[in-house]
């Protein structure tokens, strides 16, 4: 009898641990299916639900943005269209242009 609840026991752990494993990947939308706010093509950004020509030719024209948020922030999106694609799109920080090189001497002049 305790050889059979054992194994029952053992059987449910198992088909527990199945199901918690099946259900896992489901939670978040993986970063490679995001759009770049700062790099997207006209054509990417009009695949997000409310987001047509005028809206992706907007956000094209106000680039670099430093966070997602500033389409609210700017009033480019309302509120309520940037709660549906938030976690859709990010800003990828836009690359530092290197220090500008101080400018070569001038040659003595002549005289």
């Amino acid at each position: 009898m305790r050889v059979a609840a054992s194994l029952c026991a053992v059987v449910l752990l198992i088909l527990g641990n199945a199901q918690a494993q099946t259900r896992a990947p489901a939670q978040a939308a993986p970063v490679a299916s995001q759009i770049d706010l700062n790099s997207a093509s006209r054509d990417q950004l009009m695949t997000l639900d409310g987001i047509g020509e005028v809206r992706a030719d907007a956000i094209i024209r106000s680039r670099p943005f430093k966070a997602k948020t500033e389409l609210v922030e700017r009033h480019m999106i309302p509120e309520a269209l940037y709660d549906k694609i938030a976690d859709k799109v990010y800003a990828r920080p836009v690359p530092a242009a290197p220090p500008a090189r101080p400018a070569a001497p001038a040659p003595p002049a002549r005289r």
